[in-house]
């Protein structure tokens, strides 16, 4: 019994390798390739090279201020805090201003006693010039009534112009905000003072949020393919890989140079996006396209081959590979342009090759 058991297993085991030869020999008798090559059809897309480069967002020139006080003295009111929306011409802080309003009241008073001091004299003036008329007083008589007249309008004038002062002294005490935007940072508090020496002490920072542009830190290699003008994209870690557009809108002749890396800032300006709040400091990627080909005809780079006879791809025609030579023009990482050979919507093998010598590019 035993002995019949194994003459059967020994009989099923020569059985099935008869069979996996059988299916050996036919799979190798078929083109591997034929039945499970991908195809790929020509179709039109934006082609361009780009130029990869890390950046930051910064502030446009004015778009970054530092608002301080012209005057010395005590904040008595402090009227915004960090994070707080501001417009152009809102009170931000304010000194105190008593003595300030002591000095343009002084100012006021003294104004008002020139101009009665220049009625007066103008009064006298005109009498002396009746009396001299008629030979009454001497021309000696006018003439120090002439001068009294002039003096007293010079006076008046000097009156005026310390009002003036006053005045503008006293409009210093109340700071403004001279931009539209957001407060980034306070640099006082109520009650504290203050000391305008040589250069005004900061109260507030301000910084307009819908005027900021990126600057990108293009490798030597790469700068002298930059132009102004040229589209760019850039994406920062907080919104992943959302991209914003943006153009080169300048190239600074001067480089950066970061552990011996020679850079030179490119600065990308961008309109803010409507549902994305972009800020200060944000690391960017940037990618500035260089010689952008709109609405061209495109295979990716693994269906075009070349070898010694030229460049071509493989299509498939009933049932054969056939070899259909191309012209090929800009490419980028992905993709290559078609300029000749095939037509929109051609089929065409990807990653198969017809004989022994032909390559991939």
């Amino acid at each position: 019994m035993k002995m019949i058991v194994a003459i059967v297993v020994l009989l099923s085991a020569a059985v099935a390798a008869i069979v996996v030869l059988l299916a050996r020999g036919s799979a190798s008798a078929s083109d591997p390739g034929t039945a499970a090559a991908e195809t790929v059809r020509v179709v039109r897309r934006t082609l361009g090279s780009t130029v990869k480069a890390t950046g930051v967002i910064k502030p446009r020139v004015g778009a970054e201020v530092r608002v301080g006080s012209r005057l010395s003295g005590v904040v008595s009111r402090l009227y915004v805090m960090v994070g707080d929306r501001v417009e152009a011409g809102q009170p931000l802080a304010e000194l105190d201003a008593r003595d300030l309003i002591a000095r343009r009241e002084q100012a006021e008073a003294e104004m008002r006693r020139c101009l009665a001091e220049m009625r007066y004299a103008e009064v006298d003036l005109k009498r002396k010039r009746e009396l001299a008329g008629a030979a009454i007083i001497p021309p000696s008589e006018l003439d120090l009534a002439e001068r009294a007249g002039a003096v007293a309008a010079q006076q008046l004038e000097v009156a005026r112009a310390n009002l003036g002062y006053a005045v503008i002294q006293l409009d210093y005490s109340r700071i403004t905000a001279p931009i539209s935007g957001v407060v980034a940072s306070v640099a006082t508090q109520e009650g504290e003072t203050v000391a305008a020496s040589f250069s005004a002490p900061t109260f507030v920072t301000l910084i307009d949020l819908a005027r900021l542009e990126v600057w990108a830190y293009v490798d030597e290699t790469d700068i002298g393919r930059i132009r102004i003008g040229q589209p760019a994209r850039f994406t920062v870690d907080t919104y992943g890989e959302e991209e914003f557009e943006g153009k080169v809108t300048a190239i600074y002749p001067k480089p950066e140079i970061r552990d011996n890396v020679v850079n030179y800032i490119t600065v990308v300006r961008f309109e803010p996006p409507p549902e994305r709040i972009l800020r200060p400091d944000m690391t960017t990627t940037v990618r500035i396209a260089i010689d952008v080909r709109e609405n061209v005809l495109t295979l990716p780079t693994a269906a075009v081959r070349s070898d010694g006879a030229g460049t071509y791809v493989v299509s498939r025609r009933d049932g054969a590979l056939e070899r259909r030579p191309v012209a090929t023009g800009a490419r980028d990482q992905a993709f290559r342009e078609i300029t000749g050979g095939l037509r929109e919507g051609d089929e065409v093998l990807l990653g198969q090759t017809t004989s022994k010598g032909e390559s991939e590019p």
